[in-house]
């Protein structure tokens, strides 16, 4: 019988292709997956350390994972992956000794299957954690391995770490300096991605638009998604996250020239005042962001706008954030990602900036953006109500088994009465009611 493995993924998009970069490496191995920890042989927890209290978090679940095994009489190998274990590394040793046999970096999960035997092989009393927090500079991967979850879309890495060291953000320290991913390899992904009927292709990177191709010179962002675009069998091309610092005129002329090029922009922001984005060093003021998004609206009038934003970073006053919520208005965001302000170890800011607002006073502020931002949702979706929009069917509901949902070129969701035999399909739908996160509507001809 095979062994059988669980992959418990946390964070970012980018952590979610790690764990199918991972499974499709277990399988090729001869693990079949699961979704019970008490019958893995392998369980696998992918973790991300942008968010406060991660350790922890994952300190319970390992807790948990003892439990378990204790009652099922059965010691999987457990593995620790992604960011923390990038970060903690031998402190994960230490700290909890017996639990985690597989201590693995952000850069070295093609070794993930060997050290798995590596511990699989010992009683588990004798596991000691094996651990690679090596530095690789190689950012190939196996093409047709990895084993993707989305039916409809695929993401493809295209870079790898990033050079901007924004003092809040510890991704430079547990991904490593930027590393781009050959043209060529990229390519051959997104080809073999549309041959198993993928519609669309995410590519994913800390700074996507920084792209340089290392083996075709002259070959950066927009050359890389106009080549995309040339593959047949892929209608939609999405791509995260861009860099304000990096959208040119030409990018956004790609955008508006390529018609599969999603219209839909996720430009994190992270703050509304340009004394706090000077601390964050961010590289760009309040002024020249809405000067941006101005060009944007002209170059592209059908675009969508998405964002991150951090509110209670040390040294923000009333005034800051004031200056945070009237951007908000301004920009008109179709949705953002909001966080309140932790420090992240070895962060710039973690070492020289006290955290002196207080967790009262960001509670506040979190509260009263995000009621501004679904405000401004809200009557952004309700403009869409009686018209059509064409969506590609990713998901069918967990709730009802006649619902679907889709997502449009600006990345709205959209659900509707449909088949689980729709996923994978573009179809118009006309727009029947909306809400603040998603609207609501019926397929103009239904499919068989």
């Amino acid at each position: 019988m095979a062994r059988k493995y669980l992959i418990e993924t946390y964070g970012c998009q980018m952590n979610v292709h790690d764990s199918e970069r991972m499974a499709g490496l277990l399988e090729q191995a001869g693990f079949e997956a699961t979704d019970d920890a008490g019958e893995a042989d392998v369980v696998v927890i992918n973790t991300c350390s942008v968010r406060e209290h991660a350790e922890d978090k994952l300190y319970t679940r390992l807790g948990e994972l003892r439990v378990l095994a204790a009652e099922y009489g059965h010691d999987p190998v457990v593995a620790i992956a992604g960011c923390v274990a990038q970060q903690e590394g031998e402190a994960l040793r230490k700290r909890s000794p017996g639990v985690a046999d597989v201590i693995i970096g952000t850069q070295a999960i093609k070794r993930l299957p060997m050290l798995v035997e590596q511990a699989a092989s010992r009683p588990a009393r004798e596991r000691f954690p094996a651990i690679d927090l090596n530095p690789y500079d190689d950012v190939t991967f196996p093409l047709g391995i990895t084993r993707r979850n989305d039916p409809a879309k695929a993401y493809v890495t295209i870079i790898e770490g990033c050079n901007e060291f924004c003092s809040f953000c510890v991704v430079p320290y547990t991904r490593g300096n930027e590393r781009m991913r050959a043209k060529a390899d990229i390519l051959a992904e997104v080809r073999e991605a549309a041959d198993s009927g993928r519609k669309e292709v995410q590519l994913l990177g800390q700074i996507v638009n920084h792209y340089d191709a290392p083996d075709e010179a002259g070959c950066d962002f927009t050359g890389l998604l106009e080549a995309v675009h040339e593959i047949p069998g892929i209608e939609r091309i999405r791509f995260a996250s861009p860099h304000p610092r990096y959208a040119s005129d030409r990018f956004l002329d790609a955008m508006r020239r390529l018609p599969k090029v999603c219209r839909h922009l996720h430009l994190p922001v992270q703050s509304g005042s340009t004394r706090v984005l000077a601390a964050m060093r961010r590289r760009y003021t309040r002024e020249s962001y809405l000067d941006l998004i101005a060009r944007i609206r002209e170059m592209l009038p059908d675009v969508s706008l998405s964002t991150d934003m951090i509110v209670g970073f040390p040294g923000e006053t009333a005034a800051d954030f004031e200056d945070t919520l009237s951007l908000t208005e301004q920009a008109q965001f179709i949705s953002m990602f909001s966080f309140k302000y932790s420090p992240r170890p070895n962060t710039l800011a973690e070492k020289r900036y006290p955290d002196e607002v207080t967790e009262e006073e960001k509670s506040r502020r979190i509260i009263e953006l995000q009621a501004r931002q679904r405000d401004i949702q809200t009557a952004l979706n309700a403009r869409l109500v009686g018209t059509t929009v064409e969506i590609l069917v990713d998901s069918a509901s967990r709730r009802r088994e006649s619902e679907v949902s889709g997502r449009t070129s600006q990345n709205l969701v959209v659900n509707l009465p449909g088949h689980a035999e729709w996923i994978g399909r573009l179809m118009p739908v006309r727009i029947e009611r909306a809400g603040a996160y998603s609207v609501w509507g019926k397929a103009v001809a239904h499919a068989d």
